[in-house]
């Protein structure tokens, strides 16, 4: 249990709640019930989540403590205060980490043949050696062979050792880079020395042995292989260490630079010589060498940051670097892993014979990734749009995409094929700028237009236009969706798509569009949601509706599903809501900065966390509306960001069986008894269990089963006229329309 987490009674901290959200996937790294790989997995996770958590929001608290910052978030914590809890709960969940990898995982590991062997193991004590697990495993006389010449060909040709002394000043370290902090004795001159030795990024982090699923760590081979870098020196011995730095990118939401591409280079160059937040270093490490890490990095910072204190040195177990673990959660032991994910192929497009533009035409499609095929829907339809003589124009958002995936394939041929493709691609995609401007110029290569997103907003909607000549005119086909369009992430978050070619959705699309790529003050569409221009309103006034439901005595109901609830103006129209008497379900996968269930403030609230095989990525909104339910989904969260500085887009679902199958995944979500998580009043959470005698119900494995948590079973698959039709009341319907929906490194800006 944390201690309570604000000074306000109405808020809950961003950053602690955050903490506890990576404290949900330390825990399925540490349940049993995980199958063994996969709790590697969600191990490695945990360590990549943190890394990115003191890269920017510890970071950002150390500069707002720099620059003598006072004025506090909603729920009245300090920037000092801030950083001491998150330091408290951070060794709290780190040493749970170390203990899970030293006593239970690799021990589990070795049990099923997987090994990490310490070369010096049997050979002689060494600072790697006694601080490493498993190390009861020796290497044979044929894999020593085989890692003692991967170590003379592969590795000491990319050594670099650096002394550090008067003549050779302390070398800069880049962040998360692994290193040896090596103490050595002069043996003519009896001094001790001190000297760095950088673990090469572009090798292997596990060496293997040549017998199957036998690795050395590389730092380890390396340090059994110092004498070959300090040849005549004594090796008093070695440890390993780590750095972590800012790396959050400095873009004014204000200002608008002239070249937003060279901006971003500039700052992504300055990005490596950010100031230090944390040190890592290996149990073991004698206090004089930690003093001297310390002191070292101190004299590098800037004089007007913060200087570093105990406070930012951590100590860690024998593998530093949790993250670089996620290649052994992939070794070939199928029965210590989840089941291969078989994503369905959605039934309207089964018939490969006919066009997905046919299809679309009669009835819209709701897809549900990664239960139903992303390749079979979202990538077919660009792949389509690229190949069809009938298409004039694409245009797409691309926030996160993956270059070795259809969709950049499939615009680059459709620009060579003499369509019109335009395309934004967000540069400011957190630590995706790299690939993000590779791929922007790749594209232009080809001749497709490329917009580098807005000054001053992030463009985070996910969202495709194709625009069509057919035989009736030009019709605009459109896709909807709350994930990007990357191949791999479409494996492993949950996400909603909706691709239809609804006029209405259709125009609306497409003055968005106009938007991005040219100058618009637009202030209303007709069907779709926007932020910034009128989302915060519209979801306000929404909430405020179900408010007003129940105080004239009817029905008042929401059911909200996100990735996140920080914006302090919606959690006050929740609060007030719930003391009107509307029951609130919310589905918060991350942080929640909002208190349920306080007597007289949040009592009709609830906030469950579902963390488990898929990372939940989908944002849905039920609002009860007095029994006339009407349900959104799209890209944005409900926080500041999302709200007034991105462009986001959430489309109504106005079909009654869309609407019943996002009500089914919301309802199999709530009643979820083995992934979710409830939160409590003081911010902590507790998982739920199966009441005796009761199966478990864990959301995923439901929508593996049916990827609409039953609604197939029902018989919502059964194409019927009336079940497709629209919603006659809906505005502007046209007269002939029929009809017929994603949410893991939390990587999503």
């Amino acid at each position: 249990m944390i201690p309570l987490a604000s000074k306000n009674p109405a808020f809950l901290n961003r950053e602690l709640s955050w903490l506890e959200f990576n404290a949900r996937v330390l825990h399925e790294a540490e349940d049993p019930r995980t199958p063994l790989l996969e709790r590697v997995k969600f191990l490695s996770i945990y360590g990549s989540n943190l890394d990115e958590f003191f890269m920017v929001r510890v970071a950002g608290l150390r500069r707002q403590l720099s620059a003598g910052v006072l004025q506090t978030p909603s729920d009245g914590l300090t920037p000092a205060e801030q950083l001491d809890m998150i330091d408290a709960r951070v060794r709290e969940l780190n040493a749970r980490a170390r203990s899970l990898l030293v006593e239970t995982l690799l021990p589990a590991l070795a049990g099923i043949g997987v090994q990490l062997i310490d070369p010096d193991a049997g050979i002689g004590a060494t600072a790697a050696g006694a601080a490493a697990p498993a190390a009861a495993a020796t290497l044979d006389a044929e894999e020593r062979a085989t890692i003692d010449a991967y170590f003379e060909d592969a590795v000491f040709p990319v050594l670099t050792p650096l002394a550090v002394d008067p003549g050779h000043p302390f070398p800069y370290i880049s962040n998360l880079s692994l290193s040896l902090a090596v103490e050595l004795r002069d043996p003519e001159q009896g001094d001790i020395r001190f000297a760095r030795v950088k673990v090469p990024k572009s090798l292997p982090r596990w060496v293997p042995t040549g017998r199957p699923n036998r690795f050395v760590p590389l730092e380890w081979l390396i340090g059994a292989r110092l004498d070959a870098l300090f040849p005549g020196m004594e090796i008093l011995g070695h440890w390993a260490f780590r750095l972590t730095r800012y790396s959050d990118l400095e873009i004014s939401h204000t200002e608008e630079p002239e070249d937003l591409l060279a901006t971003i280079e500039e700052q992504l160059f300055q990005r490596r010589f950010g100031e230090v937040v944390r040190l890592e270093v290996e149990e073991g490490t004698p206090p004089h060498l930690q003093e001297l890490l310390l002191d070292e990095l101190r004299g590098s910072e800037a004089p007007e940051m913060a200087p570093l204190t105990p406070r930012e040195l951590h100590l860690s177990g024998p593998l530093l670097d949790l993250s670089d673990l996620m290649p052994l959660s992939g070794l070939d032991f199928p029965e210590h892993r989840e089941p291969p994910l078989i994503p369905a192929v959605p039934p309207e497009l089964r018939d490969t014979t006919r066009s997905i533009f046919d299809v679309v035409r009669e009835h819209e499609i709701l897809v549900h990734h990664p239960f139903d095929s992303f390749g079979a829907s979202v990538e077919t339809f660009i792949e389509s749009a690229a190949r069809d003589e009938q298409v004039l124009a694409i245009k797409m958002t691309l926030y996160r995409t993956s270059g070795d995936g259809a969709i950049v394939q499939a615009l680059t041929e459709a620009a060579q094929r003499g369509k019109q493709v335009a395309v934004l691609v967000e540069l400011q995609a957190r630590f995706d700028e790299i690939n993000n401007i590779a791929w922007a110029r790749t594209l232009e290569s080809f001749g497709v237009h490329v917009v580098y997103g807005l000054p001053g907003l992030k463009t985070h909607t996910k969202t495709a236009l194709v625009v069509r000549k057919e035989a009736d005119g030009i019709r605009r086909y459109v896709h909807i969706g709350t994930g990007n369009y990357n191949t791999r992430t479409a494996r492993i978050y949950t996400d909603l798509g909706l691709i239809t070619c609804d006029e209405a959705i259709a125009a609306d699309i497409t003055e968005m569009f106009n938007a991005l790529t040219g100058y618009s003050r637009q202030r209303e569409y007709r069907r779709l949601i926007v932020a910034p221009v009128n989302m915060r309103e519209q979801v306000m006034g929404m909430i405020h509706r179900e408010t007003a439901h129940a105080r004239a005595g009817r029905s008042g109901r929401l059911i909200a599903k996100m990735n996140a609830l920080v914006d302090g103006q919606i959690i006050e129209a929740l609060y007030e809501a719930s003391q009107a008497g509307v029951e609130i379900d919310l589905i918060v996968r991350g942080i929640c900065c909002l208190r349920p269930g306080v007597p007289g403030l949040s009592e009709r609230i609830r906030v469950i966390s579902i963390v488990g095989r898929f990372l939940e990525h989908s944002r849905i909104w039920m609002f009860g509306n007095d029994g006339a339910p009407e349900y959104y989904f799209g890209s944005a969260d409900w926080m500041p960001r999302n709200l007034d500085r991105r462009v986001e887009v959430v489309t109504p679902v106005l079909n009654p069986l869309f609407k019943k199958r996002l009500q089914s995944v919301l309802e199999v979500c709530l009643a979820d008894n083995r992934q979710a998580w409830d939160l409590q009043p003081d911010g902590t959470y507790v998982q739920r269990q199966p009441e005796p005698g009761r199966g478990e119900r864990a959301t995923h494995r439901m929508l593996l089963r049916d990827s609409w948590g039953g609604s197939r079973e029902s018989g919502a698959f059964v194409f019927e006229t009336s079940a497709l039709q629209r919603d006659p009341a809906a505005p502007g319907r046209p007269p002939s329309s029929t009809a017929e929906f994603k949410a893991f490194a939390g990587q999503d800006g």
